[in-house]
C-alpha cells in the first residue's frame, strides 16, 4: 500500500496498516513529515516519484490522503507514473473527487473513501494506528466502481478496526454537510462569538470546549472542506440559519424556545440508540450488488466483516 500525504489521517493510515501486517511505504512533501515518519521506523519519501514508480512495480493501493487543493496534481501524478494502480483517498467530499479523478482518467480504478474520524491536530506528529478504530468509514458505491478493487479497499478499511458504511458520492455529500460542515461551521462561528466578549474565556467550561473543539483544525482544511462541498452546505446552513433566527425573534419578544430545544434534543437522543445492523447478506460484484449496498448503507447497515466476492475463492 502506498499512502500520499503523511498527516494526520495518511500518518494514522501507515500506522494502522502496518500494526495489521500490511507492507506499507508514502511520501510526504514535508522532508521534515518524512524524516519523523522515518525515525519511528516507518518508509517514507519525500520524492512523489519514487513513490509512485515503487506503487506500480508492486501494484500497490494508492491511497490519496492530502487536501482537496492538492488532487489534482497528484491524480496527474499518478496517471503518469502508475496509472493501473487501484485508488482510493480519504477526503471528507465526494463529489468533487470523483469529478477530478474522472478528469484525469483514472476513475475504472478508483473506490471514494471517508474514514469518519480525526482530530483538531495535524501533521505526522498527530498520528495514531488506533484512530480508525469503531468508526464509520465511507465507501462510495457509484455505478463505474470496480468490484475487486471496493473489495480491497473494504478490506483495508476493516483491517485499520473501523466498520464500513457504503454510500452513493452524493447521498455522502449531502450527509457530510449535515454532520460534519455544518458543524465546523458552527464551532467557528461560536468560537469568534465568544472572542468578542472579555469575560468570555474566563468562564469557558465545558459547553464551550465541547462546542468547540473542532475549531481548533487547521483553517485551510475546514476552508477546503466546506467549499469543496458547498453546494451541499448551503441548504443545511439555510435551515440551521431558519432554526436559530426562529429562536432569536422568539426570545427578543420574551417567548418560548421549547420547539427548538426539545427538537435538537429528541433528535440527539434518537443518535444515542441509533442501531446500525451488520450487512451479511450481499455479494460483491453479484447483480445490483451496488445498489444492494447504497440501500443497507441508506437504512443504517454497516460492515464490520468482509463481504464475499463474486468469483473469488476467498
Amino acid at each position: 500500500m502506498c499512502v500520499i500525504g503523511l498527516g494526520l489521517i495518511g500518518g494514522s493510515l501507515m500506522r494502522a496498516a502496518k500494526a495489521a501486517g500490511r507492507e506499507v511505504f508514502g511520501y510526504n512533501r514535508s522532508l521534515d513529515g518524512v524524516e519523523a515518519a522515518r525515525a519511528d521506523g516507518f518508509d517514507a519519501t519525500a520524492d512523489l516519484d519514487e513513490a509512485l514508480s515503487r506503487a506500480s512495480a508492486s501494484g500497490a493501493l494508492i491511497v490519496l490522503a492530502v487536501p482537496m487543493p492538492a488532487l489534482p496534481l497528484m491524480l496527474r501524478h499518478v496517471r503518469a507514473v502508475a496509472p493501473a494502480c487501484a485508488l482510493t483517498d480519504v477526503t471528507s467530499v465526494k463529489g468533487a473527487v470523483l469529478d477530478a479523478v474522472a478528469e484525469a482518467g483514472l476513475l475504472d480504478r478508483f473506490v471514494g473513501g471517508h474514514p469518519m474520524t480525526g482530530t483538531a491536530y495535524s501533521g505526522w506528529s498527530a498520528g495514531d494506528e488506533r484512530l480508525f478504530v469503531d468508526t464509520p468509514w465511507v465507501l462510495s458505491v457509484d455505478d463505474h466502481v470496480d468490484p475487486d478493487v471496493w473489495a480491497r479497499v473494504m478490506r483495508l478499511a476493516l483491517d485499520c478496526g473501523a466498520f464500513v458504511v457504503p454510500a452513493r458520492s452524493d447521498e455522502h455529500d449531502t450527509a457530510a454537510a449535515t454532520i460534519s460542515h455544518l458543524p465546523h461551521l458552527l464551532a467557528e462561528a461560536l468560537a469568534a462569538t465568544a472572542g468578542e466578549v472579555p469575560l468570555a474565556f474566563a468562564l469557558a467550561a465545558g459547553s464551550f470546549r465541547d462546542g468547540t473543539r473542532v475549531a481548533g483544525t487547521a483553517p485551510d482544511l475546514v476552508r477546503a472542506m466546506c467549499e469543496a462541498n458547498a453546494a451541499q452546505v448551503v441548504p443545511v446552513l439555510d435551515q440551521a440559519l431558519r432554526l436559530l433566527t426562529d429562536a432569536r425573534n422568539r426570545l427578543a419578544q420574551h417567548q418560548p424556545v421549547a420547539d427548538l430545544v426539545e427538537t435538537g434534543h429528541a433528535a440527539r437522543i434518537r443518535y444515542d440508540s441509533f442501531s446500525r445492523p451488520q450487512i451479511v447478506a450481499v455479494t460483491i460484484g453479484s447483480e445490483g450488488w451496488r445498489d444492494e449496498l447504497a440501500a443497507a448503507g441508506r437504512a443504517g447497515g454497516v460492515i464490520r466483516s468482509a463481504l464475499p466476492v463474486r468469483g473469488s475463492r476467498g
